[in-house]
């Protein structure tokens, strides 16, 4: 059965953080299921979301909920096991809109993720995020 991975044990980090207001604008806000809350990070070439999991999980979906006017047109998702080196799983592309997107990923079992946005609709690099979902199951 399918379901979200990211726990409280999980452990994020992002690559930046809009004007370093992390009590309004935190990694937190990616998890917290809350429609009013969001990461936006500061301008860049690219933004990133690193995820560590307590244990090995089995991905096969990614879901994304990007305010429109600031996603990104290109993804990579990297993953690796213990301390390996991260390897690309997949390429993803998003629409510039607001609904929640779904990113089917091959089987994958991994214990750190690195989500990477690539080339921002937005003319600074910056990136907002409502929702970041790892959908799959524990090993």
């Amino acid at each position: 059965m399918t379901h979200s991975l990211v726990c409280a044990e999980t452990v994020s980090r992002v690559s930046s953080v809009l004007n370093r207001n992390t009590r309004q604008f935190g990694k937190k806000h990616l998890f917290d299921q809350n429609e009013e809350t969001c990461w936006n990070s500061d301008q860049g070439p690219s933004q990133w979301v690193t995820l560590e999991f307590p244990q090995l999980i089995r991905v096969s979906q990614l879901q994304i909920q990007f305010q429109g006017g600031f996603s990104s047109r290109r993804g990579c998702l990297e993953g690796s096991q213990g301390s390996q080196a991260l390897r690309k799983i997949v390429d993803f592309y998003p629409e510039d809109n607001n609904s929640l997107q779904t990113f089917p990923i091959p089987v994958a079992e991994v214990d750190r993720l690195k989500v990477t946005f690539e080339d921002a609709t937005d003319f600074f690099g910056r990136v907002v995020i409502y929702h970041l979902r790892v959908l799959g199951e524990k090993v």
